[in-house]
């Protein structure tokens, strides 16, 4: 194909909006490139059901090429840019190195998650950031659910079907809410010993759940979980991760076998490689979504500090719903410096927010009008489809059959707990034997390891937005491989 070329970097919320408009509006007239490790975009905010099986894994991955005419995939990590040069380095899935060149480059390289100096954290925590994860949760919280109910010993037995979520923003919510009703689901089948029940806690060290949201509905959320029998734990989170358990900052320890951290993000480290200035790890763009001093470039989504024309000398949070809306206006732009129409800044309209309590709960504002129960539930599920790209009949239908059939309480062992290390830069990367943990899949040396950025924003998801935080974890247990 003749034409400039464009290059797009992530196939997240930014980049497949970015990628999707600009082959609408080229009209073939462009040669625009995909780069992304994946041959599909995840639906994140649909995770946590995959990972009490509501829904299938497929379900939430939208296919690149089956949904994106006009747009070139290519399957590789991006590990370094020559903006001199006007080149970016990728290595794909089998370890091999290329280069792609560009006249428009688009970086929507998302984020990952976000670890702090907490000892034990990163060998005894997961993420929940990415298909393998979500499954590898779904395996381990029914494993440890049927081996309590074999459990003789009672405290080995309560440690099994405890389950410690960390992160009190929109993932971790969903999470201890969809978990608890799956693991109560399943005793009812086979009793665990008398008196005991599976035990969900939400911890946070800020002061409510949902800081993201309205107060109002930030109190439902947390009525609808404590409803459910979470126990919801505000101003306390983890010291230390131990093998057998964590010690709360309260000095409290609880036995334990399943730790999911949901505590939030952190900006791609590729952007560090730019070399321009960056706002707590996201690289700073003017209200155009351009790179200042390289026309040609652009960056949207979780990786770009995008300033807020609404409120004057911030910047917009790294949430799914900035990131959707930023893609197109990206797309616009790149299409204005080729030539094609006029360039917009970024400017945004609040939609509201959904998050989903399991069953029929739920909370949501969608245009500030505050919505709770089966009423905001529905809203919720509608948004949902509305707002994805693909897969609307198939989500519909699991959907439909979960709200009259059993669901299957059954382990897959199709990933392994050392595939979905906490550290890694791509969770949707399985981490193969002889591979270092963190390390996608090339040469180890093409993500390095860098120290976690504080962002005050919470993380992936928004309008649903991005999983704020968004997460998952476990601690191995004994016999666990």
């Amino acid at each position: 194909m003749s034409g400039p070329r464009i290059v797009i970097v992530g196939a997240g919320f930014a980049g497949y909006r970015t990628a999707r408009t600009l082959a609408r509006m080229s009209r073939n007239k462009a040669d625009i490139t995909l780069l992304n490790p994946t041959d599909y975009f995840l639906y994140l905010p649909l995770l946590p059901q995959v990972a009490v099986g509501i829904l299938e894994p497929r379900r939430v991955a939208v296919s690149l090429t089956g949904t994106l005419p006009g747009v070139r995939l290519v399957l590789g990590e991006a590990h370094g840019l020559d903006m001199d040069a006007r080149t970016v380095h990728f290595t794909d899935p089998e370890g091999d190195e290329g280069t792609l060149a560009y006249d428009r480059l688009v970086l929507a390289v998302g984020s990952v998650n976000k670890l702090l100096p907490i000892p034990g954290v990163a060998e005894h925590a997961h993420g929940f950031r990415g298909l393998p994860e979500a499954l590898y949760l779904r395996d381990h919280v029914t494993r440890q659910m049927e081996l309590a109910t074999a459990e003789e010993d009672p405290d080995r037995c309560a440690a099994r079907c405890t389950f410690v979520v960390v992160g009190a923003g929109y993932t971790g919510t969903e999470v201890a809410a969809h978990g608890k009703m799956y693991t109560d689901a399943q005793v009812r089948g086979h009793p665990l010993r008398r008196g005991m029940r599976p035990r969900w806690l939400l911890l946070d060290i800020a002061g409510r759940v949902l800081p993201e949201m309205d107060e109002r509905l930030s109190r439902t959320a947390d009525r609808a979980l404590r409803q459910r029998g979470v126990e919801v734990r505000m101003g306390t989170s983890v010291k230390e991760a131990l093998h057998d358990g964590v010690l709360l900052t309260d000095g409290e320890f609880l036995p334990t076998r399943t730790l999911v951290w949901c505590v939030g993000v952190r900006p791609d480290p590729l952007v560090e490689s730019t070399g321009h200035p960056l706002e707590r790890g996201r690289l700073v763009v003017d209200p155009y979504l351009q790179v200042p001093g390289r026309p040609e470039v652009f960056a949207c989504g979780d990786a770009a500090a995008v300033p807020d024309l609404n409120r004057p000398g911030q910047y917009t949070p790294m949430t799914a719903q900035h990131a959707w809306r930023q893609g197109r206006t990206a797309a616009v732009n790149v299409a204005a410096s080729l030539g094609v129409g006029e360039r917009r800044p970024y400017r945004h309209r609040d939609l509201g927010f959904v998050i989903d309590l399991g069953g029929a709960l739920a909370a949501a504002n969608p245009f500030g009008v505050p919505l709770s129960g089966p009423v905001a539930g529905a809203v919720t599920r509608g948004y949902h489809l509305a707002a994805m790209p693909g897969n609307r009949v198939r989500v519909a239908a699991d959907w439909l059959l979960d709200s009259v059939l059993p669901r299957q309480a059954v382990q897959l062992g199709l990933v392994r707990s050392a595939s979905v290390p906490l550290d890694t830069a791509s969770p949707e990367l399985a981490r193969t034997p002889g591979r270092p943990s963190g390390a996608s899949p090339g040469p180890a040396s093409h993500r390095p390891a860098h120290p976690p950025t504080e962002e005050p924003g919470r993380g992936p998801r928004a309008a649903h937005p991005a999983p704020g935080p968004v997460r998952r974890a476990d601690i191995p247990a004994e016999g666990d491989p």
